[in-house]
Formats: C-alpha cells, structure tokens, sequence
C-alpha cells in the first residue's frame, strides 16, 4: 500500500505479455503505468502443481486486495468490502497493480523428475535443451512415470489433457505445456471462483529472439562482457570468485541445441582486461529429484564442447549466438515493481536472491550496467514477498509440493491451509 501510493508509472513502456484461450495464444500489451506483480509457473512440468496454483492465487489475492484499498482506504474491513473484493477477484486483471507469471523458457524440459513425458524427452536428445527448443513430434506419455506417481505427482485426466494438447501445439513444447496450464486455470478459476488466468511472459530467449541487436537484454550481456572489471562485478553479486573464472554470465547454445545451464561447463579467458574468449563443454548431469522419490534423478544428456571468441559476447547478437543469460541478469528487464518467491530458504534458493538484490545495487551507481536508465529500467529494488516455506500448500495426504493440481480430490483441502505470505526485509 506505501509502495503503491507513491508509485509513479513510465507510460512510455510498453510490455508484451499473452494468455492460451482454446489452446491458442493471445498477445496482449500493457504499458509501464501499472505496478507490477511476478509470479511464475514452470516450463519442466505441463501439469500445474499445488505450488504453482498457491503462487496465482496469492499473486491474485494481493493484486485485488491493493487495488482495491488504495481506492477506497484501508481502514476497518467491513463485510461490504470482502464482498467487494470476491466480485473483483472474478473478473481479470485491471487497476494500477497487476499480477503476471513470467515463466523462464531456458529452463530443461523435465528438471525436477515430474515430467510425464521423460522417457521421450531423453531418447529424443532433447533433455539438455531450453524449454523452448523442445519439439513435440517424438514426445509421448511415459508409462512407467505414469504408473509410478499416479495420484502424488500426476492424475488421470491430467495425462488425457496433456495428450490432447500434444496433438494441437504445432510442434512447441512450450506452446503445449501453456496450453495445458491454461486449460487447467480456467477449470480452477470456477471452482475458486477466483479468475486465475494471469497475463504471462516467457524469458529469456523468447524475449532475446524478438529483440534487435540494440534491445534491452542483448545491451545488459555487451555491459557485462565488456572487461575485466565488468565481469568481476557481476561475479562479486553472484558471491563466485575471479580465480577459476568458471562461471559463465550467459550459456552459449550448442549447434547441438544444448543450453542446460546444469550440463554447461566454462572458462573465462582474458587479454590483459579484454575478454579474449569463452571456452565451453557440455556433459551429460544430473539435475533434480522430485518429493516422492529422492533416487528418481531427472538428466540433462549432453556431449560438446567449443570455445567462443570474446567479441561474440562484447558485440552481442542473439541470432548469431543464442545464448541464455543467468536469472539475476534478464530479470533486470522484467516490468516486475514487486516479486513473489515460493518458499525462498528451503524451496527457493537464497543465493538467487542475493545477487537478484545485488545487481541492482550494483546498477544503481551506474557503474556496472551502463545506461539502464536509456531503456526505461529502474534499479530500485522491487518489493520481495515470499510464500511462507513452513507453510507451503501440499498433498493432502503426500505432503509433496510438487503434487500436480488433478492429484488433489478435494481443492477445498488446500483453501483450508490457509495463505501465508511474508516480506522479506532487506
């Protein structure tokens, strides 16, 4: 409510962001007036999980209930507003704050062991691909997963949905698992009679893909390649060390399609203060278990190496070499005014947040990204609210996040866990 009062919009910005209606996507273009809100859903898992529909719903209950007050005062709540705020929660966004998903398209298809289609995704070669490579042609339900983690991580109807939108997706995984999340937030937004169909953006490289060689995203990797000193400062935020020089800021895209940031392995080399060249391999890594089995490791497979030369990066171009930039650097050209994390400290990684905040820090002295200020971007540091970890929604009876929303067959069980939200203070 404080930030919101003293919020001046810039109304020269402009920002794309679409929705699935029908399993088709829609564009749809909000200027920089409005306060916005981030939550996110993934692109490792078509099916929604308890988790992410926790996100929407807080993203929703804080957008409504601001807007709302900060029209009307925030004094003693009265029946009169609950009723108020229930019918605004029905309808879709709109007011001076609005809550959006940005979802990270660089991220692999099946990163957390709870994609129904990981048997296919490997044996096609496409595990260490970014989400938004992925083609659907050879991709099918695994029936193993499906036997397995029927009713803790996938339903039924969930498999049948995702089937289907497999056969209208034209070939982009990414098109089909929005289309499948989508389908399922309508069917919740009856039954929560909350509209839970935010408006969505995907980043990095959908972003970078539109963008000319003088947008936004390609001038923050220029900045922070340009030297020595460039890369120490991103580095400082990060908490690595100069020594090994074996962070990469962003991850060269194979020839093979490879991009998992997991699977990458690097070498900063410089010439006297000049980045001389980026040496890179891909080998075939581990990524993540899901809840319910801790041994069921998902896998990047990925053999390559190569080296870049530095002016690749120093004179950045997406078409020539695509690329994905870490979080803490293309969240910098996200509309976001005010963050929802999920579960920051036992789900959510700390040391994201730190050089999340460090960055702009950074940033602000003008010193590190030059010229933010020439594309609209603030570096204050947004708002950061957190989903309460100890109170995070699950499984009535698993107790798993990561259950998929068909597994759960009484919604109201998660209502009654109540919506616990904190502010992290910096």
């Amino acid at each position: 409510m404080k930030e919101i009062a003293e919020f001046e919009g810039n109304e020269k910005r402009e920002f794309s962001f679409f929705q699935f209606k029908n399993g088709k996507k829609h564009e749809i273009k909000l200027s920089g007036k409005h306060f916005f809100l981030r939550s996110s859903v993934e692109y490792s898992n078509p099916q929604l999980t308890v988790e992410e529909v926790q996100g929407i719903i807080a993203a929703r209950l804080l957008e409504v209930c601001v807007n709302y007050f900060h029209q009307h005062g925030s004094g003693e709540i009265k029946k009169e507003d609950i009723k108020a705020i229930c019918e605004m929660l029905q309808k879709p966004s709109e007011g001076k704050i609005i809550a959006f998903l940005l979802n990270t398209d660089e991220t692999e298809p099946d990163r957390y062991s709870m994609n129904p289609l990981k048997e296919s995704i490997v044996i096609s070669g496409q595990s260490a691909f970014p989400s938004t490579y992925v083609k659907t042609e050879t991709l099918k339900i695994d029936e193993n997963f499906a036997r397995k983690y029927y009713g803790t991580l996938i339903s039924h109807g969930e498999i049948e949905l995702i089937k289907r939108h497999l056969e209208t997706c034209n070939n982009s995984y990414v098109d089909m698992v929005d289309a499948v999340k989508y389908e399922q937030m309508e069917k919740l937004s009856e039954i929560f009679e909350i509209n839970l169909c935010l408006y969505a953006m995907r980043m990095p490289i959908e972003t970078m893909q539109k963008e000319d060689a003088q947008g936004l995203l390609h001038h923050i990797i220029r900045e922070m390649h340009r030297d020595y000193h460039a890369v120490e400062g991103a580095y400082q935020c990060m908490g690595r060390s100069m020594k090994k020089r074996t962070t990469l800021l962003t991850i060269p895209h194979s020839f093979k399609g490879y991009g998992s940031k997991r699977a990458a392995r690097g070498r900063v080399c410089f010439e006297n203060e000049k980045l001389k060249s980026v040496k890179v391999t891909y080998k075939t890594t581990p990524l993540y278990p899901n809840a319910i089995d801790q041994n069921d490791v998902s896998i990047a497979k990925a053999e390559d190496e190569f080296t870049l030369e530095g002016e690749a990066l120093t004179n950045y171009y997406f078409k020539k070499t695509p690329s994905s930039p870490q979080f803490f650097l293309y969240s910098l050209a996200s509309p976001e005014n005010a963050v929802l994390w999920h579960g920051i400290g036992v789900f959510g990684a700390k040391e994201l947040l730190r050089s999340y905040i460090l960055i702009r820090k950074a940033c602000a002295s003008n010193t590190l990204i030059r010229n933010l200020s020439a594309y609209g971007v603030s570096t204050k540091i947004p708002i950061q609210l957190n989903l309460s970890p100890q109170h995070m929604w699950v499984h009535p009876k698993h107790r798993n996040i990561d259950a998929s929303i068909g597994c759960v067959q009484n919604i109201e069980e998660l209502a009654k866990m109540g919506m616990h939200v904190e502010h992290i203070k910096l």
